[in-house]
């Protein structure tokens, strides 16, 4: 029996290595995670994902049998248990009423970031007083995955096995949960449905859901992409009953493959009526439809152009009745110049007003990283999209300016009022695949702070200030060495998005540490650890990790955070974690 064990381990090693390891591994361009941060995860989870989750396309290349011999090589966590969820509220607890919020990815629609001191109820002399009050444990690996939403004294929040949850934001007990049908990676948005309150939000699967917020009630469910590699990433906008929609996608995934036919799908922005789901627009960010191409070495039918994924939340201008959305990279010849751009589009018509492409030429997928390169573009490019949510902001002059941040590790300032007229460019990192500025900055009315990943370099992390009508430094935070050192993901990159209150910057890292820094010059004035295990409200074994795709949420005297992103190569964990004054 000894024997029959280790003979599959090596089989499913030998497996991995071959079939895999190329882009589960801590190199170049990992966007994938490590091996340890799957091994979290269980043999069911991980056979799941090769045959009908992300992984598909991959795992089509192997037998049944091999799927299950590296689903068990990798996996090796516990299978989830389908049950009724502990940490219910109990019959006496009833929803609070309470006019602070957080509502959507980045508190307003012009994604700043910034929560006023009147709806964060904590200042910077506050942040020393700040206890952990709770911590919720997801019952999956890498599952804390999308940015709470906070309205009304309740918090919404989504996770990898598709489960939504209405948790107390005093005691984090669970009013309801629902099931999505994939993964909830979307901040969600509250607002007001035929007399009712509903939260709505979108899932890897494409669909939109619109659920009352007291009985967890289907309003509405609408599919707004039939690509068979579109998903749902980044936050959807609403406004005055519309909701805003972005469309990203994965393709550039199964593209390593020789043999899949790549690619046809684009990034796309729909608006939704918010009484009816019904779709009111749907706006491409590629305008022609893929038409093939070439053939590939291995006789496989290339398409294009494609690509163009709108990963994050768009920007609402609300004085011109525009919305701006960045775009990623492309995945195919030929070449578009609405690939990492600014897309400007009336928020009535979806008509593309204008366009401003900050990187020409950035045709990348997971082919490119392969030995024969089957399906990469003929003139790669280096990767390095836009993934960020892009910001607009007014000057004291009345000058507006939207700012950019890229993975290139440059920030850019365009005039929405000149078609998107460059104002100023600066640089804040070496830039890669995985650098510069990964998930996204925060602004108040002086500056724009940047949190820089820089993750595969040597020198990882750090966060500037930026003077918002010039793009000037004015100070520079450098990276904290990190304390996980020896620990596979553990890095002092500051990948997650920053989030404000007056005077105070919030920036998550890689090391599982969430720092608070001061707005005037860059001084860390608190900080919190993270990795390591917590006891949580709801029994589920918890512990920390990396802090990576989602940001600090700051309302009502409270902060929320969650802790174990793995995805981009960092340390697994499965935790939501909500800190409060003593």
């Amino acid at each position: 029996m000894a024997l029959a064990v280790l003979a599959a381990a090596q089989d499913g090693d030998a497996l991995f290595q071959k079939h895999c390891s190329m882009c589960h591994r801590q190199g170049d361009v990992n966007r994938a995670p490590l091996p340890e941060a799957m091994a979290a995860l269980s043999p069911e989870a991980v056979l799941q994902s090769l045959e009908s989750g992300t992984m598909r396309q991959q795992g089509s290349v192997l037998s049944p049998a091999e799927r299950q011999t590296v689903a068990k090589f990798l996996g090796k966590g516990a299978a989830m248990k389908v049950q009724a969820p502990a940490g219910m509220c109990g019959p006496g607890i009833a929803p609070r009423t309470d006019s602070s919020f957080w509502n959507g990815w980045a508190v307003d629609v012009r994604n700043t970031g910034f929560q006023p001191a009147k709806m964060a109820g904590l200042v910077a002399g506050d942040l020393s007083k700040l206890k952990l009050k709770w911590a919720f444990g997801f019952p999956s690996a890498n599952a804390a995955i999308a940015q709470p939403t906070v309205v009304g004294g309740r918090v919404y929040f989504g996770s990898q096995d598709g489960t939504v949850y209405s948790v107390d934001a005093s005691t984090g007990c669970i009013y309801w949960t629902f099931k999505a049908e994939a993964m909830v990676r979307t901040a969600m948005s509250v607002g007001a449905i035929q007399g009712k309150y509903a939260v709505m939000f979108g899932d890897a699967k494409k669909f939109v859901y619109a659920v009352y917020t007291q009985s967890a009630n289907v309003v509405w469910k609408t599919k707004v992409d039939e690509h068979a590699w579109a998903r749902l990433t980044g936050a959807p906008k609403l406004h005055e009953g519309r909701l805003y929609v972005p469309v990203s996608s994965n393709e550039e995934v199964p593209a390593g493959n020789p043999k899949y036919p790549c690619c046809t799908s684009r990034g796309s922005i729909v608006a939704l009526d918010a009484e009816s789901g019904k779709i009111l627009w749907k706006t491409y960010a590629i305008r022609e439809e893929s038409k093939p191409t070439r053939k590939n070495a291995e006789g496989a039918q290339m398409h294009g152009p494609s690509g163009a994924a709108i990963w994050s939340s768009p920007a609402l201008d609300l004085e011109k009745r525009m919305l701006y959305a960045a775009t990623g990279n492309g995945y195919t010849d030929p070449s578009v110049d609405t690939i990492d751009a600014i897309l400007a589009m009336s928020m009535d018509t979806g008509e593309m007003k204008w366009h401003r492409q900050l990187l020409a030429g950035d045709n990348w997928t997971f082919a490119c990283m392969s030995p024969n390169r089957a399906s990469c573009p003929e003139k790669s490019g280096p990767d390095h999209d836009i993934g960020a949510s892009p910001i607009l902001v007014k000057l004291p002059d009345g000058k507006r300016l939207i700012l950019v941040g890229q993975k290139s590790g440059v920030v850019h300032a365009i005039d929405p009022d000149q078609e998107g007229k460059i104002v100023w460019q600066t640089r804040v990192g070496k830039g890669s695949a995985l650098g510069g500025v990964q998930w996204g900055m925060a602004a108040d009315e002086k500056a724009v702070y940047v949190p820089v990943s820089d993750v595969l370099t040597s020198e990882p992390g750090g966060l500037y200030a930026l003077q918002l009508g010039t793009g000037e430094k004015l100070w520079h935070a450098p990276p904290v060495p990190p304390t996980c050192k020896g620990t596979r993901g553990c890095s002092s990159a500051q990948m997650a998005p920053a989030t404000m209150i007056p005077g105070i910057v919030f920036s998550g890292a890689m090391d599982g540490r969430l720092r608070a820094y001061s707005a005037e010059d860059g001084k860390i004035v608190w900080e919190v650890d993270t990795f390591r295990e917590f006891e949580t409200v709801n029994g589920v074994k918890a512990k920390g990790g990396s802090i990576s795709a989602t940001g600090a949420v700051v309302v009502a005297k409270m902060l929320f955070v969650n802790s174990g992103y793995a995805v981009l190569g960092g340390m697994a964990g499965n935790v939501l974690l909500a800190f409060g004054l003593e």
